[in-house]
């Protein structure tokens, strides 16, 4: 069996780790609280859909990695 190509020995936080737990989370997380957001709102066409998503999307995506970045640097420690 061939040696892997790369290995790494992160110094820190992984951040690779945080990225895909940042994902995961905000997909299982994230988007149903938009879906429920946005039923109070009259978003009559896609545009309209596309704009809310990222409207609320987006600060939902930044807390949800701050609180995986802060917690993958408290367990680290």
């Amino acid at each position: 069996m061939p040696e892997p190509v790369e290995t790494t020995d992160p110094d820190g936080v992984d951040y690779g780790w945080v990225m895909q737990t940042t994902f995961v989370v905000t997909i299982l997380v994230g988007a149903p609280l938009v879906a429920l957001l946005s039923i109070s709102f009259e978003l009559a066409t896609w545009g309209a859909r596309a704009e809310f998503a990222i409207r609320v999307g987006a600060p939902i995506w930044f807390v949800t990695a701050l609180i995986v970045f802060a917690y993958a640097k408290r367990t680290q420690e």
